[in-house]
């Protein structure tokens, strides 16, 4: 049977955020979270995972956009923020990244899980999916095996049958066109993947509706991201959907919605 990863995103992104997945994963909603351990209140927020459930998986949400870094990078980040997602591909497809910046970056983001948590993430990713860039990936494989050897990445291919099968369909086809390509360089590494994944909205949609239709066409291991959270951040552009998505998932059986769709929800 396969079985249903529920990720919540950008844990430490703000202390509304950390707390609000902590109490999800506490209750048995969530059973994975990203961090993003480059932000300010990481090493604090980072207490709030210490007593969850055995099961749920912690993993780092490695950001290469729109925060400030924790490294030097003048030709990445001239005025002290890097930069937004369509220019750090754009740089990516053309092969024009400072990837020895990048490299630092990624090496002190890992640095900063193991120093709060005091072991190795379960898997890693990337904040706007960043991580399988190319150029980026690389570095992105080579820490992971170096660092976290049993944990796992994130790959946001999937079967196309499955795509047109759930909402936003677009979005969808995006992400995977970006992550190409990456479940067979981890391979190469002998790190896994995720079978199939889930989870593109536009963040203004009714989610209930929306959520259930994530759960179709499960392969394996099926990763679903979500984004809840609480309060306001300045810059946080999907900040309405963060407490909309946590009230639905307070509601739900996530157990039972998944067993309706043949998927084991291991929490």
């Amino acid at each position: 049977m396969p079985n249903l990863i529920l990720c919540a995103d950008d844990f430490a992104y703000s202390r509304g955020v950390s707390e609000t997945i902590a109490e999800l994963a506490a209750l048995g909603k969530l059973n994975a979270t990203s961090c993003m351990t480059l932000m300010p209140g990481w090493a604090e927020d980072a207490a709030l995972l210490r007593d969850l459930p055995a099961h749920v998986s912690i993993g780092l949400h490695l950001t290469l956009t729109q925060e400030r870094p924790l490294t030097d990078m003048p030709r990445l980040a001239p005025d002290g923020r890097l930069p937004e997602i369509d220019p750090l591909a754009r740089r990516a497809a053309r092969r024009n990244l400072p990837l020895d910046e990048i490299a630092a970056e990624i090496a002190a983001q890992f640095d900063a899980f193991t120093a709060a948590m005091g072991r190795a993430p379960d898997f890693v990713d990337g904040h706007q999916h960043s991580h399988a860039l190319p150029g980026i990936r690389d570095i992105v494989l080579f820490e992971t095996a170096s660092r976290a050897p049993d944990a796992w990445l994130r790959d946001c291919t999937d079967r196309v049958d499955a795509m047109l099968a759930r909402p936003f369909v677009g979005k969808a086809i995006g992400s995977a066109y970006h992550s190409r390509g990456l479940r067979r360089a981890a391979a190469r590494y002998r790190l896994r993947c995720n079978d199939s994944f889930a989870g593109h909205y536009d963040f203004s949609s009714d989610y209930k509706t929306l959520f259930p239709r994530f759960l179709r066409r499960a392969a394996g291991m099926h990763l679903v991201m979500c984004h809840p959270g609480a309060g306001k951040r300045d810059g946080d552009s999907i900040a309405a959907a963060r407490p909309r998505e946590a009230d639905a998932l307070r509601r739900w059986s996530i157990a039972d919605m998944a067993a309706a769709e043949g998927l084991a929800f291991p929490a």
